[in-house]
């Protein structure tokens, strides 16, 4: 029989102020009726959404529909904010005592949460590796949203964690060419790493059937754009909090039929809402992690009592971090 853990003291990162914040202790009772205590083994910084909760950029209309699960606190700040954590079951349901699980919950080292908000890794999925299943979740909506067909040329700007995930996703695509786009040529390699073409913004090859824009910076909207052959779909997948976005509608775009459409991964894609779960896709963005070859978008990894001191650090847009992973000791 599990056993649970009695009360213990967690500590979980705390969002204080604008630029600001701190590790805070909390008492967590033994797991209620229905629940699991998960021990925190690794988890992982959600770059641009998590720079902009640091910034106080959330805009208020954005409050309610930007609350993580398990969130704690209120936006602006103080808030307990982040979806990406893997640990082992160490109480709660017998049936997965002593599971590594993935789930949906801020950066702290205990927790308990209801038994069916965690999914048991793959067998062949190294833990340190997982914590990219909330961004393979989102590139794999944003897939199913864009909808690339075989032999599609395809261009994905912005060379993040989850425009990564995006071009190695359409990379599967039989016949399919594409080519990751970003302003820093140090992309090159990862996108050698993942088996698909990389270009600088100015020589990338126009005419694409497809554009997914994930640059976070309005200049790659206008790449996108720029890139998109006539009657395409660019797909718009970052999101700018509350910045005002200029995109060049002017010119050709109307007598090209451009069309340009938004993904966020809060609902399931319409092409598969009917028949899908967000369980049952969390479940298969951790299926699509066992390719070590993503192994290339993990950084060196932050143990967890550091992390409050090195976030300004890490969330800064000229740091070059991809994925910044947590160790829990």
């Amino acid at each position: 029989m599990a056993i649970s853990r009695p009360d213990v003291v967690a500590q979980a990162l705390w969002y204080s102020g604008p630029g600001q914040a701190d590790i805070r202790e909390e008492a967590l009772p033994a797991p209620g009726a229905g629940e699991v205590r998960v021990r925190a083994l690794y988890g992982a910084v959600s770059r641009g959404t998590e720079a902009l909760v640091l910034a106080g950029r959330i805009p208020a209309s954005e409050f309610e529909r930007m609350r993580a699960p398990f969130m704690a606190g209120h936006f602006p700040f103080p808030v307990k904010y982040g979806y990406a954590t893997v640990g082992r079951i160490e109480g709660g349901a017998d049936e997965l005592h002593g599971r590594t699980v993935f789930t949906l919950y801020p950066h702290q080292n205990f927790f308990n949460v209801p038994a069916n908000a965690v999914v048991a890794l793959p067998k062949d999925l190294p833990p340190q590796r997982a914590v990219l299943a909330a961004n393979m979740e989102t590139a794999l909506n944003a897939v199913w949203d864009a909808a690339p067909g075989p032999a599609d040329r395809i261009a994905i700007v912005g060379a993040g964690v989850v425009g990564s995930l995006v071009a190695y996703l359409c990379g599967q695509l039989p016949g399919a060419e594409v080519t990751l786009v970003d302003i820093n040529p140090a992309r090159a390699e990862l996108a050698r790493v993942l088996g698909v073409g990389f270009e600088r913004p100015e020589t990338a090859r126009g005419e694409c059937d497809l554009v997914v824009h994930a640059s976070g910076n309005p200049a790659g909207l206008g790449t996108a754009l720029a890139l998109a052959g006539e009657e395409a779909t660019v797909l718009e997948l970052s999101w700018y909090g509350d910045a005002t976005v200029a995109a060049a509608l002017g010119g050709a775009f109307h007598s090209r039929r451009l069309r340009l459409i938004s993904s966020q991964v809060g609902r399931i894609a319409p092409s598969h809402r009917p028949r899908w779960t967000h369980g049952r896709r969390l479940a298969a963005a951790l299926a699509l992690l066992t390719d070590a070859r993503l192994d290339a978008l993990l950084a060196p990894a932050v143990s967890f009592p550091d992390l409050a001191r090195r976030l300004p650090d890490i969330l800064n847009a000229g740091s070059g971090v991809l994925c910044q992973p947590i160790t829990y000791p």
